[in-house]
């Protein structure tokens, strides 16, 4: 799921469609600096996973024997998986990517339901043979898209962060969202591809989160008071507030909030229904650190309580910089609801709320769910974690598996030589879920 994006990712600033990310930089650069390298880091990684997926569906239609194509299948999974959140981070609120998004999840699903069964005794049949030919078809289509886009933006030197502050940015096909609009429109025409999966196990980020808010609509002056309480300024501070595009599935707001207390502005997407604040950034120059990471906590735990996020808990925190990003997600009944997330962003200069990202809890929050009892004991979990790593902490958890199910699962935070790793085993049959590796804090150069 997108909401797995890499903490490590969610940095520095928040734009659009996702968590912005991180760069090292010496002091005094500007957030707008470190965005924008995120942002070219992300589309040239993302330009890099569309030739790895084209390669390596063209590797399988070229293999003779089960066992190389199931390694082959996942590899491909692996690849599509790091695509969608590179194009997750792009700041494309006013272009339409959901065909793109739904077409990169199908070649994601596909795979990874075809690697994981024996195709030993199910091998593939005629029908998904030519599902990989067409994958292959249209992948080369894509690729060669991308790669004609890449050339354009280093040409003409694209600015990413200049394109999402900049309503009145040309959007004509020359334009690279023109593009990304050509190139969204081109994969609608891949619709005759037989996926073998039924729609509604096809995930559109943006059509969730369009459907999980729905609440009253707000008026331009009702988001106008949300954004300032948010963005904790006055009510004499100027906001700037659009409708979004069209290219956005969610109608929303745009809100862009002068703070001339902090020289600072802050971009701000508002929900016109329900009027929820999606994500926001705070755009300034950072000073020198001032506050540690227990102080920066208490700030981000106090800002989710005054503005009614509730029986949120902390489960990661690292640095980079001068910021402090921390994950935060629902706890109901001491179990950890993982598709239940909020990110933020604290600044280690003055602890401002510098970044907020809330998709993952808007789209999959709820009060009560029905939590399964588990079927194995936490110290039968424990005996399918590999003996080399060294258990810290244990906790119980519901998070979404590679095929968007709620699963609950046992919790292990351990370490491995130098690393830390969260693994998760289901509490129902004991298969090892997921292994993260925790990013480690990033120093602060100078």
């Amino acid at each position: 799921m997108i909401r797995n994006i890499l903490i490590g990712l969610a940095v520095a600033a928040v734009v659009g469609t996702g968590v912005w990310g991180y760069q090292q930089k010496s002091e005094g650069d500007q957030l707008r600096i470190q965005a924008e390298n995120n942002y070219q880091r992300a589309f040239h990684d993302l330009t890099f996973n569309l030739d790895q997926i084209e390669d390596e569906l063209g590797k399988t239609l070229a293999m003779n024997t089960r066992r190389q194509l199931t390694p082959s299948l996942a590899e491909v999974w692996r690849v599509t998986s790091l695509a969608q959140k590179n194009l997750a981070q792009l700041p494309m609120q006013n272009v339409k990517t959901s065909d793109t998004e739904e077409f990169l999840y199908k070649i994601g699903d596909f795979s990874y339901r075809t690697s994981v069964r024996d195709l030993d005794k199910e091998p593939l049949t005629e029908k998904e043979y030519q599902t990989l030919t067409d994958l292959h078809k249209h992948a080369g289509e894509i690729r060669q898209s991308m790669r004609s886009l890449q050339a354009q933006a280093m040409n003409n030197k694209h600015r990413w962060v200049d394109e999402s502050a900049n309503d009145n940015a040309p959007q004509g096909e020359e334009s690279v969202p023109g593009q990304f609009e050509l190139m969204n429109k081109s994969v609608e025409g891949f619709s005759e591809v037989d996926w073998g999966a039924s729609k509604d196990s096809i995930r559109n980020i943006n059509g969730e989160l369009k459907k999980a808010l729905t609440g009253k609509e707000v008026s331009e002056k009702e988001a106008q008071d949300i954004g300032r309480s948010y963005a904790g300024v006055g009510k004499e501070s100027k906001v700037d507030i659009t409708e979004t595009g069209k290219g956005l599935e969610y109608p929303a707001y745009t809100l862009v909030i002068d703070d001339p207390d902090h020289k600072a502005n802050y971009y701000m997407d508002i929900s016109i229904n329900g009027g929820e604040p999606i994500w926001f950034m705070q755009e300034r120059e950072m000073g020198e650190q001032t506050i540690g990471l227990n102080e920066a906590t208490e700030k981000a735990s106090n800002f989710l309580e005054q503005h009614g996020k509730e029986d949120m808990e902390l489960v990661d925190s690292t640095q980079y910089d001068t910021v402090g990003v921390f994950e935060y997600v629902y706890k109901q009944d001491d179990v950890r609801i993982y598709p239940d997330s909020i990110l933020i962003g604290v600044a280690l200069d003055n602890g401002d709320v510098v970044s907020y990202e809330s998709k993952g809890y808007i789209i999959n929050h709820k009060e009560n769910r029905d939590i399964a009892q588990p079927k194995l004991s936490r110290e039968e979990a424990q005996t399918k974690v590999n003996p080399k790593v060294k258990i810290m902490e244990e906790h119980i958890g519901v998070i979404k598996n590679n095929i968007n199910e709620e699963v609950l699962c046992y919790e292990f935070l351990g370490v491995l030589d130098d690393d830390t790793y969260r693994i998760f085993i289901n509490a129902e049959d004991g298969q090892e879920e997921k292994v993260e590796r925790l990013i480690q804090s990033e120093p602060v150069f100078q």
